[in-house]
Protein backbone atom coordinates (compact mmCIF):
# COMPACT_ATOMS: atom_id res chain seq x y z
CA UNK A 1 0.00 0.00 0.00
CA UNK A 2 1.22 3.19 -0.93
CA UNK A 3 0.03 6.59 0.66
CA UNK A 4 0.49 9.72 -1.60
CA UNK A 5 -1.06 13.07 0.13
CA UNK A 6 -1.91 16.61 -1.40
CA UNK A 7 -4.72 18.98 -1.86
CA UNK A 8 -6.37 18.14 1.03
CA UNK A 9 -7.05 14.74 0.87
CA UNK A 10 -4.98 10.85 0.83
CA UNK A 11 -4.64 8.76 -1.94
CA UNK A 12 -3.75 5.30 -1.22
CA UNK A 13 -2.87 2.97 -3.97
CA UNK A 14 -3.60 -1.18 -3.25
CA UNK A 15 -1.52 -2.67 -5.87
CA UNK A 16 -2.90 -6.41 -6.46
CA UNK A 17 -1.77 -8.78 -9.14
CA UNK A 18 -3.72 -7.24 -12.22
CA UNK A 19 -5.18 -4.07 -11.19
CA UNK A 20 -4.20 -0.70 -9.06
CA UNK A 21 -7.63 0.52 -6.92
CA UNK A 22 -7.55 4.01 -5.79
CA UNK A 23 -9.02 5.34 -2.63
CA UNK A 24 -9.55 8.52 -1.41
CA UNK A 25 -10.05 8.95 1.61
CA UNK A 26 -10.34 11.81 4.49
CA UNK A 27 -6.97 13.96 5.29
CA UNK A 28 -4.58 12.42 8.43
CA UNK A 29 -2.54 15.18 10.39
CA UNK A 30 0.96 14.07 10.23
CA UNK A 31 2.14 16.66 12.84
CA UNK A 32 5.58 17.91 12.53
CA UNK A 33 8.52 16.13 14.97
CA UNK A 34 11.53 16.49 16.13
CA UNK A 35 13.80 14.87 13.16
CA UNK A 36 17.13 13.85 13.14
CA UNK A 37 18.45 14.84 10.10
CA UNK A 38 20.48 11.99 8.79
CA UNK A 39 22.20 13.45 5.09
CA UNK A 40 22.13 16.67 3.26
CA UNK A 41 22.60 16.93 -0.39
CA UNK A 42 21.97 19.22 -3.24
CA UNK A 43 18.76 18.30 -4.10
CA UNK A 44 17.19 16.99 -0.57
CA UNK A 45 17.75 16.78 3.13
CA UNK A 46 16.88 13.34 4.71
CA UNK A 47 15.56 12.63 8.04
CA UNK A 48 15.19 9.87 10.46
CA UNK A 49 11.63 10.67 11.65
CA UNK A 50 8.65 8.76 12.37
CA UNK A 51 4.83 8.51 10.89
CA UNK A 52 1.86 7.24 13.11
CA UNK A 53 4.43 5.76 15.51
CA UNK A 54 6.49 3.88 12.89
CA UNK A 55 10.16 4.68 12.53
CA UNK A 56 10.90 6.22 8.58
CA UNK A 57 13.01 8.05 6.41
CA UNK A 58 11.66 11.89 5.43
CA UNK A 59 13.34 12.93 2.52
CA UNK A 60 12.51 17.00 1.73
CA UNK A 61 12.97 18.68 -1.41
CA UNK A 62 13.50 22.27 0.14
CA UNK A 63 13.30 25.07 -1.97
CA UNK A 64 16.38 26.86 -3.87
CA UNK A 65 16.24 30.57 -3.66
CA UNK A 66 18.09 31.11 -7.03
CA UNK A 67 15.18 29.49 -8.80
CA UNK A 68 11.83 31.52 -9.59
CA UNK A 69 9.26 30.40 -7.13
CA UNK A 70 6.79 29.28 -9.19
CA UNK A 71 9.62 26.95 -11.50
CA UNK A 72 10.75 26.13 -7.92
CA UNK A 73 7.71 24.65 -6.58
CA UNK A 74 7.08 22.86 -10.15
CA UNK A 75 10.21 21.27 -10.00
CA UNK A 76 10.50 20.02 -6.56
CA UNK A 77 6.54 18.41 -6.78
CA UNK A 78 7.60 16.74 -10.38
CA UNK A 79 10.72 14.98 -8.96
CA UNK A 80 9.17 14.37 -5.59
CA UNK A 81 6.37 12.59 -7.33
CA UNK A 82 8.51 11.04 -9.76
CA UNK A 83 10.48 9.59 -6.93
CA UNK A 84 7.31 7.87 -5.18
CA UNK A 85 6.14 6.98 -8.28
CA UNK A 86 9.55 5.02 -9.18
CA UNK A 87 9.78 3.33 -5.51
CA UNK A 88 6.45 2.16 -5.87
CA UNK A 89 7.08 0.45 -9.62
CA UNK A 90 10.03 -1.19 -7.84
CA UNK A 91 8.27 -2.48 -5.06
CA UNK A 92 5.44 -3.36 -7.24
CA UNK A 93 7.71 -5.38 -9.35
CA UNK A 94 9.54 -7.26 -6.81
CA UNK A 95 12.77 -4.84 -6.40
CA UNK A 96 13.62 -4.40 -3.17
CA UNK A 97 13.29 -0.68 -2.22
CA UNK A 98 11.96 1.47 0.57
CA UNK A 99 8.09 0.94 1.00
CA UNK A 100 6.80 4.75 0.38
CA UNK A 101 4.61 5.85 3.72
CA UNK A 102 3.63 8.83 2.64
CA UNK A 103 4.30 11.81 0.44
CA UNK A 104 3.56 15.83 1.71
CA UNK A 105 2.94 17.57 -1.41
CA UNK A 106 3.00 21.01 0.99
CA UNK A 107 6.83 20.10 1.87
CA UNK A 108 7.83 17.93 -1.08
CA UNK A 109 8.96 15.29 1.43
CA UNK A 110 8.57 11.25 0.86
CA UNK A 111 8.48 9.27 4.19
CA UNK A 112 9.35 5.40 3.24
CA UNK A 113 10.50 2.79 5.22
CA UNK A 114 13.94 3.18 7.27
CA UNK A 115 16.31 0.38 6.22
CA UNK A 116 17.99 -1.35 8.76
CA UNK A 117 21.71 -1.91 7.78
CA UNK A 118 24.57 -0.47 6.31
CA UNK A 119 25.27 0.54 2.74
CA UNK A 120 27.63 -1.81 0.81
CA UNK A 121 30.40 1.52 0.26
CA UNK A 122 30.35 1.25 4.53
CA UNK A 123 30.42 -3.35 4.69
CA UNK A 124 33.27 -2.92 2.11
CA UNK A 125 35.55 -0.27 4.08
CA UNK A 126 35.31 -2.20 7.12
CA UNK A 127 35.95 -5.17 5.47
CA UNK A 128 38.73 -3.24 4.05
CA UNK A 129 40.09 -2.04 7.40
CA UNK A 130 39.66 -5.06 9.31
CA UNK A 131 41.90 -6.87 6.45
CA UNK A 132 44.79 -4.16 7.18
CA UNK A 133 44.49 -4.13 10.62
CA UNK A 134 44.35 -7.79 10.62
CA UNK A 135 47.43 -10.49 11.22
CA UNK A 136 44.93 -13.35 10.56
CA UNK A 137 45.68 -15.76 7.57
CA UNK A 138 45.50 -16.05 4.32
CA UNK A 139 42.39 -18.36 4.49
CA UNK A 140 40.60 -15.51 6.66
CA UNK A 141 41.28 -12.81 4.01
CA UNK A 142 40.09 -15.30 1.22
CA UNK A 143 36.95 -15.33 3.15
CA UNK A 144 36.60 -11.80 3.48
CA UNK A 145 37.43 -11.49 -0.50
CA UNK A 146 34.53 -14.04 -1.28
CA UNK A 147 32.12 -12.22 0.86
CA UNK A 148 32.76 -9.13 -1.02
CA UNK A 149 32.43 -10.98 -4.33
CA UNK A 150 28.84 -12.21 -2.86
CA UNK A 151 27.77 -8.86 -2.84
CA UNK A 152 29.07 -7.69 -5.91
CA UNK A 153 26.86 -10.81 -8.05
CA UNK A 154 23.98 -9.49 -6.10
CA UNK A 155 24.35 -6.27 -7.33
CA UNK A 156 24.74 -7.37 -10.73
CA UNK A 157 21.36 -9.48 -10.09
CA UNK A 158 19.38 -6.49 -8.64
CA UNK A 159 20.63 -3.98 -11.51
CA UNK A 160 19.56 -6.49 -13.99
CA UNK A 161 16.01 -6.53 -12.48
CA UNK A 162 15.08 -2.71 -12.62
CA UNK A 163 16.70 -3.25 -15.82
CA UNK A 164 14.07 -6.15 -16.62
CA UNK A 165 11.44 -3.51 -15.82
CA UNK A 166 12.49 -0.26 -18.02
CA UNK A 167 13.52 1.61 -14.83
CA UNK A 168 17.02 2.83 -14.02
CA UNK A 169 18.34 4.09 -11.10
CA UNK A 170 20.30 6.59 -12.10
CA UNK A 171 23.03 6.82 -9.73
CA UNK A 172 23.67 3.52 -8.71
CA UNK A 173 26.83 3.73 -6.37
CA UNK A 174 28.07 2.06 -3.20
CA UNK A 175 26.38 5.05 -1.08
CA UNK A 176 22.72 3.99 -2.73
CA UNK A 177 22.98 0.23 -2.32
CA UNK A 178 22.29 -1.30 1.23
CA UNK A 179 22.56 -4.80 2.44
CA UNK A 180 19.93 -5.35 4.77
CA UNK A 181 20.64 -6.76 8.26
CA UNK A 182 17.88 -8.92 8.71
CA UNK A 183 18.82 -11.02 5.25
CA UNK A 184 21.57 -9.45 3.92
CA UNK A 185 19.70 -8.63 0.85
CA UNK A 186 20.59 -5.62 -1.59
CA UNK A 187 18.18 -2.57 -1.49
CA UNK A 188 18.49 -0.22 -3.24
CA UNK A 189 17.98 3.49 -2.18
CA UNK A 190 17.61 6.76 -3.33
CA UNK A 191 16.14 7.07 -6.79
CA UNK A 192 16.13 10.97 -7.02
CA UNK A 193 17.83 10.64 -10.80
CA UNK A 194 16.06 7.46 -11.76
CA UNK A 195 13.71 6.86 -14.32
CA UNK A 196 11.01 4.99 -16.10
CA UNK A 197 10.83 3.57 -19.85
CA UNK A 198 14.76 3.54 -19.84
CA UNK A 199 16.53 3.11 -23.13
CA UNK A 200 19.09 0.45 -23.57
CA UNK A 201 21.59 3.41 -23.90
CA UNK A 202 20.16 4.51 -20.47
CA UNK A 203 20.37 0.72 -18.64
CA UNK A 204 24.39 1.24 -20.06
CA UNK A 205 24.99 4.38 -18.52
CA UNK A 206 23.65 2.94 -15.58
CA UNK A 207 26.84 0.31 -15.53
CA UNK A 208 29.09 3.06 -16.34
CA UNK A 209 28.00 5.36 -13.40
CA UNK A 210 28.54 2.23 -11.37
CA UNK A 211 31.56 1.78 -12.79
CA UNK A 212 33.30 5.15 -12.51
CA UNK A 213 32.06 4.92 -9.02
CA UNK A 214 33.15 1.96 -7.68
CA UNK A 215 36.93 2.66 -9.20
CA UNK A 216 37.20 6.74 -7.20
CA UNK A 217 35.56 4.64 -3.73
CA UNK A 218 36.76 1.71 -3.99
CA UNK A 219 40.71 1.25 -5.54
CA UNK A 220 41.48 -2.54 -7.09
CA UNK A 221 38.06 -3.59 -7.37
CA UNK A 222 38.33 -4.48 -10.99
CA UNK A 223 37.75 -7.54 -10.17
CA UNK A 224 34.73 -7.11 -8.26
CA UNK A 225 33.03 -4.97 -11.23
CA UNK A 226 33.76 -7.78 -13.34
CA UNK A 227 31.85 -10.00 -10.95
CA UNK A 228 28.61 -7.66 -11.15
CA UNK A 229 28.48 -7.63 -15.12
CA UNK A 230 28.81 -11.67 -14.91
CA UNK A 231 25.67 -11.87 -13.01
CA UNK A 232 24.04 -9.20 -14.23
CA UNK A 233 25.03 -11.39 -18.08
CA UNK A 234 23.16 -13.97 -16.72
CA UNK A 235 20.01 -12.54 -15.15
CA UNK A 236 19.17 -9.31 -17.89
CA UNK A 237 16.68 -10.13 -20.46
CA UNK A 238 18.82 -8.07 -22.64
CA UNK A 239 22.26 -8.25 -21.65
CA UNK A 240 23.81 -8.46 -24.92
CA UNK A 241 22.14 -5.39 -26.25
CA UNK A 242 22.94 -3.53 -22.97
CA UNK A 243 26.65 -5.18 -22.61
CA UNK A 244 27.45 -3.82 -26.03
CA UNK A 245 26.27 -0.45 -25.47
CA UNK A 246 28.10 -0.58 -22.29
CA UNK A 247 31.23 -1.12 -24.43
CA UNK A 248 30.73 1.97 -26.07
CA UNK A 249 29.36 4.05 -22.97
CA UNK A 250 32.88 3.05 -21.42
CA UNK A 251 35.05 3.59 -24.82
CA UNK A 252 33.70 7.39 -24.99
CA UNK A 253 33.99 8.15 -21.33
CA UNK A 254 37.89 6.96 -21.59
CA UNK A 255 37.86 9.24 -25.23
CA UNK A 256 36.60 12.18 -22.83
CA UNK A 257 38.74 11.94 -20.10
CA UNK A 258 42.30 11.40 -22.48
CA UNK A 259 41.71 14.42 -24.77
CA UNK A 260 38.82 16.54 -22.66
Amino acid sequence: MYIIGGDGYIYIYIYTTNVVLLLIVTTITIYKMKRKIAFQGAEARVYESKILGKKCIAKERFSKQYRHAILDTQLRKQRTVHEARVLARCRASGILAPAVYFVDDSTQTIYMEFIEGKTVKDVWDEQNLKSSNSNSSCDNNNNMMLTKINIAEKIGIVLAKIHNHDMVHGDPTTSNIMLRNQDNEIVLIDFGLGSQNASIDDKAVDLYVLERAMLATHPNTEDLFKQILKSYGEESKKAKMILGKFESVRARGRKRMAFG
